[in-house]
């Protein structure tokens, strides 16, 4: 993230906001934190705009998303350095975690969307003389709020869903990584986007807050739950819908028979991606403990590989948001000071600066410790031993969270049988969470991990509103139920029911 230090000018009358850079803290540049009036007017000029850009229909609407990828991959080399001067991420974290899956995202929605919202037709069990239609209908103005950790891709991709279904866009990114998040408006009108289609608001959580007042018709953020909470309390006062992905603690399950090397190798990449500032992070391993030996040695002596660096090749950065590195680290005290041990990093890495922390490992740790019942959000991987995989399960379940969560097994009934008693949002056997790249999977968390599901039909169909058609198939003069009301009427339907749901060939009819 860059680092934020507030600046008044014109008298104390506006907010700017400097930023530095968590790795080098070399400024990077200035924002401007813009008013509740100021959102007012882009949510109002995004709805004026919002008709014709709903009118020109999907493929003109794809035709613009792929000019955007066309640009994506013709800019690549600077949208790296911007987002990397934000983040303080390697070179190919930022290109795995933010350009690679922005393309795909680009792709799969220009050439999908038509086809996953086109109108549907279901078979009427009943009113046979009738036809339904459902029609997915843009919802107007969408208000989307993005984080710090994801600053390019979790800004592009649900712009590029909500467009692509015909609404139009006011994205309020972090004011912790604002120039990553600004990409995606100078992309799409590189790209031709009609004017106000598109408004990408700067400023901090009063921007934000503002943006969930000023009239649009959805919000979703990705965020911590105490935010997610707000908006989510504020979006039902106002009666209008709402995604709210607000990360989790994620359970892995290493069961007896999986193969050990490689789950040990997906254990450090899970728990270690984005220098752990990933809501899908692998936050709690239950090891069976027939394995848990080879398991954790394995899983150490990778850790111990793992290359913290500002430049060059390496695989750790910093800490995006300075106020998580203090969470982390208390996190750690709390674990060792009730038993934990300690088998490998523990602190900060001083030598590159005070926002970078060691890769951690602790074992003996316990259901009391903190880090196994918040988000730590950082490079801390707690290990259990535990008996068998009922027990595993078990103690997958007792979180407050149900984001995500990890199967490591070679026995494909198990895997998909435990999977589906685990209580998260989503599953991956064998692999670390990559559900969230999947766009044909819905993605979403259960308990405090959040409400809705973005991706695939599901999350495309979150940014419409279904609207039911019944048309006629035939007509006759009057309808049975229509006035006069009689008893040869009343009388005649009671027949109907008894016939349609008491008998064994009227059921065949319903």
């Amino acid at each position: 993230m860059a680092i934020v230090e507030s600046v008044t000018v014109n008298n104390g009358r506006a907010r700017r906001l400097r930023l530095e850079s968590p790795a080098t803290r070399q400024t990077i540049g200035e924002i401007a934190v813009q008013t509740a009036d100021e959102v007012r007017a882009r949510v109002t000029a995004a709805r004026i705009a919002q008709p014709a850009w709903a009118a020109l229909g999907f493929p003109a609407r794809a035709a613009i998303v792929r000019r955007v990828l066309a640009i994506v991959l013709a800019q690549s080399e600077r949208l790296i350095d911007v987002i990397t001067s934000e983040t303080g991420r390697s070179r190919m974290e930022t290109v795995l975690m933010e350009l690679f899956p922005a393309c795909d995202s680009l792709a799969y929605y220009s050439k999908h969307a038509e086809r996953l919202l086109r109108d549907e037709t279901p078979a009427l069990h009943l009113l046979k003389t009738k036809k339904l239609v459902i029609s997915y209908r843009p919802l107007g103005v969408v208000g989307i709020i993005t984080p710090w950790n994801g600053p390019f891709v979790l800004s592009l991709n649900p712009t590029v869903q909500a467009l692509m279904a015909g609404n139009c866009v006011v994205l309020k990114p972090s004011e912790v990584t604002p120039f990553s998040g600004k990409l995606v408006g100078e992309l799409f009108k590189e790209a031709g986007l009609p004017p106000d289609v598109l408004s990408v608001l700067e400023g901090d959580g009063s921007t934000g807050a503002a943006l969930v007042e000023a009239g649009v018709d959805k919000v979703s953020f990705t965020g911590s739950v105490a935010t997610g909470r707000k908006i989510g309390e504020a979006c039902g006062r106002n009666l209008i819908p709402c995604t709210l992905e607000l990360g989790g603690n994620n359970p892995m399950i290493v069961c007896r028979d999986a193969d050990i090397p490689r789950a040990a190798k997906g254990c450090v990449f899970g728990a270690f991606l984005n220098a752990g500032q990933f809501c899908c992070a692998t936050g709690r391993v239950y090891v069976v403990d027939s394995v848990a030996e080879a398991f954790t040695r394995q899983v150490v002596d990778y850790v111990k590989s793992l290359k913290q660096g500002q430049s060059g090749e390496y695989d750790l950065g910093p800490a995006i948001w300075p106020r998580q590195i203090e969470t982390v680290e208390r996190h750690v005290q709390d674990a060792l000071a009730k038993g934990a041990t300690l088998l490998t990093g523990g602190k900060r890495n001083r030598t590159l600066g005070d926002l970078y922390f060691e890769p951690t490992v602790l074992t003996d740790v316990t259901p009391d410790m903190l880090l196994m019942h918040e988000e730590t959000f950082g490079p801390v991987l707690p290990i259990v031993r535990v008996r068998d995989e009922a027990e595993a399960l078990r103690l997958a379940n007792q979180s407050s969270f149900g984001l995500a969560a990890t199967i490591w097994t070679d026995d494909a009934d198990d895997a998909l049988r435990i999977s589906k008693l685990i209580e998260t949002g989503s599953v991956c056997v064998n692999d670390s969470s990559i559900t969230y790249g999947v766009h044909e999977a819905p993605f979403g968390g259960r308990k405090q991990s959040g409400l809705g599901q973005v991706h695939g039909p599901t999350g495309l169909k979150g940014y419409c509103f279904a609207q039911s058609i019944v048309l006629e198939r035939w007509r006759f003069g009057q309808e049975d139920a229509w006035y006069p009301y009689t008893r040869d009427k009343a009388d005649a339907m009671q027949k109907v029911m008894h016939w349609l749901w008491g008998s064994r060939i009227g059921r065949l009819f319903t």
